[in-house]
């Protein structure tokens, strides 16, 4: 079973897969007060047929693992993740195009569940993990995305660098984010068909899937530090590509246009 809690988490769990949740536990000590976001959260819960079992709030913190709880843990059959082949088939957005995410190496469920908020907000396509050297999507990435984790389109891979290579062959863009690349974010026309790469917290993305990138963007830093933290990285990207592809959006200045002619990094 899959562990999640606090209110937002599991309100989101509800929504976007009912069927999944067995059962939510309730601290009894919330029982009786006026909480609207919990009495909303229970009305769902019934609306949905999902059984509301009372527990002390010790009982809770043992199966959440947390004190951090807020009185709500709920139970979850496993989570079916989607394919490459699934993403690939996924509608665009409103501009009519494509805009995937792929993590190489991001272990830090903080992380990943701060990526998966920004990618829900910034309207991504489809995240990309891959099997080994990724955090799980477990509570704390839940709680962390504050339940965008459940409404993200996201799929599990074997072997990240095959994988964007068959991204590749559909005509998207893999696009890496690294400290020494040219050009800067801005100046790229992000609204192409694109896969933005980040790498691992702190060593950035490998070499294989580096050399799989077709172009390297930086983030350029006024201060003293090198670079953002990964997932505010990524969330400024991500956004700017919402920036690019809004109608009637004006290009960044220098903002260049990828040429189908030019090989990849990895071609």
């Amino acid at each position: 079973m899959e562990v999640l809690y606090g209110l937002h988490p599991v309100e989101e769990a509800l929504r976007a897969r009912p069927e999944a949740v067995d059962h939510i536990s309730i601290a009894r000590e919330r029982e009786g007060r006026r909480d609207p976001r919990l009495t909303r959260l229970l009305d769902t819960a019934r609306s949905a047929g999902v059984r509301v079992a009372s527990e002390p709030r010790e009982q809770l913190a043992r199966q959440a693992r947390t004190e951090m709880h807020q009185g709500v843990v709920a139970f979850l059959r496993e989570r079916r993740l989607l394919e490459l082949e699934d993403l690939l088939a996924a509608p665009p957005d409103a501009s009519g195009r494509r805009f995937f995410l792929a993590l190489d190496g991001v272990e830090d469920p903080h992380n990943l569940g701060a990526l998966l908020r920004s990618a829900d907000g910034a309207g991504i396509t489809g995240v990309l993990l891959p099997e080994r050297r990724s955090a799980p999507l477990s509570a704390v990435v839940a709680k962390s995305s504050a339940g965008a984790s459940e409404h993200v389109r996201i799929a599990r891979v074997t072997n990240l660098t095959r994988a964007l290579e068959q991204m590749k062959k559909h005509h998207i863009w893999i696009v890496g984010l690294d400290e020494r690349g040219t050009p800067d974010y801005t100046d790229f026309d992000l609204r192409q068909d694109c896969c933005l790469v980040l790498g691992r917290e702190g060593a950035g993305l490998h070499d294989l899937v580096k050399r799989t990138c077709d172009f390297l963007l930086r983030i350029p830093m006024a201060g003293s530090v090198s670079s953002l933290n990964v997932s505010v990285a990524g969330a400024v990207v991500m956004y700017e590509a919402m920036r690019q592809r809004r109608p009637g959006a004006v290009p960044a200045l220098g903002e260049s246009k990828p040429q189908r002619s030019r090989k990849g990094l990895g071609s």
